[in-house]
């Protein structure tokens, strides 16, 4: 298992300064990112992340609601082996039919990502736990109907705010999970206040632990109301050191 960086956290940095901000992330230790809207800008972004060593096993794209083939296509000139559907917004998670239906499009996104040799993954909110059908959350009702090569990239801040465990859910969820997101903070909405790993309320080590099929933690900030770039630096360095003494963990 292998730590990652959300490029969405730096995307106020990302826009005055692609390449220096790519340059600070790899001095910082982080060996991968994880690139959000990366259609526009996979030429720049590709050649700063070889310029610095850095690899992005996964992506964020709007498959569902942009050009599927431009995202795969880009996808593959960065490298990206899973393109991740970041948004679905809550009134899509009230009812069975609009899981069906949505399911039904990501299982359909799925088959052409395979074309390209690129595996298709989901990322939830809040909203994904805070409604329930058929006796469980949307979000595992959702997972029942999707097909075995698609993935989910678990948010386990935003699994607490919509008031589930997140050790609990990623045990339940088992095999599925290949990518989670960490952060940390208050668990509430109020993004500005969330926190590095480790001082907040989540229990970052025990919910790592619970993802038993995790290829790649993906360290995230929605928003910080501190230096961003010191804040993912002091995430890395929890997730680094080890309470027991053991070799650090690889960015």
């Amino acid at each position: 298992m292998s730590y990652s960086i959300q490029l969405y956290t730096l995307r106020n940095a990302l826009q005055e300064d692609l390449p220096g901000t790519i340059k600070r992330v790899a001095e910082i230790g982080f060996t991968r990112v994880e690139p959000y809207n990366f259609v526009g800008m996979a030429k720049e972004l590709g050649t700063a992340l070889k310029e610095n060593g850095l690899t992005a096993p996964s992506g964020h794209a709007p498959l569902l609601s942009q050009d599927q083939d431009q995202i795969f296509a880009a996808a593959r000139e960065l490298g990206i082996g899973t393109v991740i559907e970041p948004y679905i917004t809550a009134e899509h998670w009230q009812s069975a039919e609009d899981i069906q239906a949505t399911a039904a499009k990501l299982n359909a996104a799925a088959r052409k990502g395979a074309e390209y040799g690129i595996r298709v993954g989901y990322h939830n909110h809040q909203w994904e736990l805070e409604s329930t059908i058929e006796g469980r959350t949307a979000l595992e009702y959702f997972e029942g109907l999707l097909d075995p090569a698609l993935v989910l990239e678990v948010d386990t801040y935003w699994v607490a705010v919509g008031g589930q465990d997140p050790v609990q859910l990623l045990q339940r969820l088992g095999d599925r999970v290949k990518f989670i997101h960490i952060k940390d903070g208050p668990l509430t909405t109020d993004t500005k206040a969330q926190q590095p790993a480790g001082q907040g309320r989540i229990p970052v080590r025990e919910v790592i632990a619970a993802a038993a099929s995790l290829e790649v933690g993906v360290v995230e900030f929605d928003d910080y109301s501190g230096d961003i770039f010191d804040g993912i630096a002091q995430s890395l360095a929890f997730l680094q050191s080890d309470p027991f003494g053991r070799p650090a963990a690889e960015a």
